[in-house]
């Protein structure tokens, strides 16, 4: 039995945090886990730019009201639950996802949580578990699914080597060029038909 396992960012919305950059002014708030493989690192340097300017959980979710799905990803994953089950396992954050898995029609996500403190400031985060996205592909495996996996930065190149199959989809060059063994799209219609032909 076969399960496709997404990223979100990059692959079905755009990057939220290349959004909010934009919206607050904050050009420095752009870097990404394209740019910086340590998830760690980047998200507590993210922490520290909010406490720095004030800025807390209301105002990402102002900027994350406004975004809406990259055009063609709905239809994409409609016609992918279609065929299979599919899992979006995502670095993001609940209280980040949830207005866009509306937009996308309520597919499954397995993502992390944040803290905030009353006044709205995101005081830490919580992983689900360590390495969350080979991690949950690897529970998946032990219960009878074969995985396909996809996704664009590099914290999702592990589940992607894990899976019986997986790509990339919409990769900056350097990460293509570094695993120049992973197929690689830029859009959709081509990487349905991929992931069809590894069902």
């Amino acid at each position: 039995m076969n399960i496709v396992c997404l990223d979100l960012e990059g692959v079905l919305v755009p990057e939220i945090w290349i959004a909010f950059a934009k919206e607050s002014g904050i050009e420095v708030l752009k870097k990404t886990t394209r740019d910086e493989p340590d998830y760690d690192k980047l998200m507590k340097w993210r922490l520290g730019i909010l406490k720095e300017n004030g800025l807390g959980l209301k105002e990402i979710q102002q900027t994350i009201a406004k975004i809406d799905p990259l055009p063609g990803a709905k239809e994409f994953l409609d016609e992918l639950r279609a065929l299979t089950q599919v899992v979006i396992i995502s670095d993001t954050f609940t209280e980040f996802a949830k207005p866009l898995m509306e937009k996308l029609g309520y597919p499954t996500i397995f993502c992390n949580s944040l803290t905030v403190a009353e006044n709205g400031e995101i005081t830490d985060y919580n992983m689900r578990v360590e390495q969350s996205k080979l991690t949950t592909v690897k529970a998946l495996q032990s219960i009878g699914f074969e995985t396909i996996a996809a996704g664009d930065s590099f914290n999702d190149l592990d589940m992607i080597k894990a899976s019986k199959a997986g790509f990339l989809f919409r990769s900056p060059a350097s990460i293509k060029e570094s695993n120049p063994d992973l197929p690689a799209f830029e859009e959709y219609d081509e990487f349905l038909e991929a992931i069809k032909k590894a069902l």
